[in-house]
């Protein structure tokens, strides 16, 4: 039945329900009317629309549970569908949506397996070129730097070393530019490797502490599951170091039923009421990708915790 013949039979079936009152039971109306016809009246008019209203919602109720699904959906935090409830439109409406959602989310994972793929493409492309030209340019510089030097008159030769040491410090800037943009040692050594690469390797502030906890035997993820945990764990990291005014920050990784659990935790500012920027989003869309769940919260002492749950695939375990 659709739903304008259920709404309509709701009503009909009030207004025959107060017709049949005032027919077969001992209401009269006078001429003029009474004040007490005029209550009894009123009251069943009251009546009949409170039940109408009663009806009336437990008929829509679906519709607002599908209307509210609607204003929360986040396509990058899935929720459990809107309950199919109801019947006929209403039925149809909801399964419709779900089937919608289904293909949204499909798409949005597909586009974004594209667009990260060109991404991390680009970042092997410029990590390739900062290594191989710049590199290699400063390289050679630092060399004839140091030749230079050899015969420069003596006052000039401090001069030379400093700028030797400049040049020494740019090459290995570059040197680690390059390393973050292409995790080589992910590729070789694997991902406890490189996570302590990333701890060991990145300038931090002064005042910061970094504590690693990471299980050697782990559940085999594959390689793009490990990807995207060490680039989770690289935007936690970084965030911290750049942002979060941190005393203490720890970057565990450890073995769970089903899974492997990234977890990055500081007892700084924390995330507060700051809008949600491209670096979460990106996190997000990267969870997404293999099907893991990201949740970002304030830890037991303040500061922010960014936990990552990766599930491993039969077989893997």
């Amino acid at each position: 039945m659709s739903l304008f013949w259920r709404i309509f039979l709701l009503n009909a079936a009030v207004l025959v329900a107060a017709g049949a009152l005032l027919l077969l039971g001992p209401i009269t109306v006078s001429a003029p009317v009474v004040l007490t016809e005029a209550l009894i009246l009123a009251g069943g008019m009251a009546l009949m629309l409170g039940a109408n209203a009663l009806l009336l919602r437990l008929g829509l109720a679906p519709l607002q549970r599908v209307t509210r699904a609607m204003a929360t959906i986040d396509l990058l935090s899935p929720r459990p569908r809107p309950e199919v409830a109801g019947e006929g439109e209403v039925a149809a409406l909801i399964e419709t949506f779900n089937s919608m959602l289904d293909r949204l989310e499909a798409e949005r994972a597909t586009s974004n397996a594209r667009a990260l793929g060109a991404q991390e493409d680009e970042r092997r492309r410029v990590a390739q070129e900062l290594h191989d030209e710049v590199g290699q340019t400063l390289t050679a510089v630092l060399l004839e730097l140091k030749r230079v030097t050899g015969h420069a008159p003596e006052p000039l030769r401090e001069e030379l070393a400093q700028v030797q040491e400049i040049t020494r410090g740019s090459l290995d800037e570059i040197r680690r530019i390059a390393r973050r943009l292409r995790p080589g040692v992910l590729e070789e050594l694997g991902l406890v490797s490189a996570l302590t690469a990333l701890t060991t390797e990145t300038p931090t502030p002064r005042g910061l502490a970094i504590r690693r906890r990471m299980e050697k035997e782990l559940p085999p993820l594959g390689k793009e599951a490990e990807l995207v945990v060490y680039r989770i764990a690289q935007e936690a990291f970084t965030n911290t170091v750049r942002h979060a005014r941190a005393t203490l920050l720890e970057l565990s990784l450890r073995r769970r039923p089903g899974g492997v659990e990234l977890r990055v935790r500081d007892d700084g500012r924390g995330l507060g009421d700051a809008h949600e920027g491209a670096g979460l989003r990106g996190m997000r869309e990267r969870a997404l990708l293999i099907g893991a769940t990201l949740t970002l919260s304030t830890g037991t002492t303040g500061g922010t915790d960014v936990r990552l749950d990766v599930p491993v695939r039969n077989g893997n375990a």
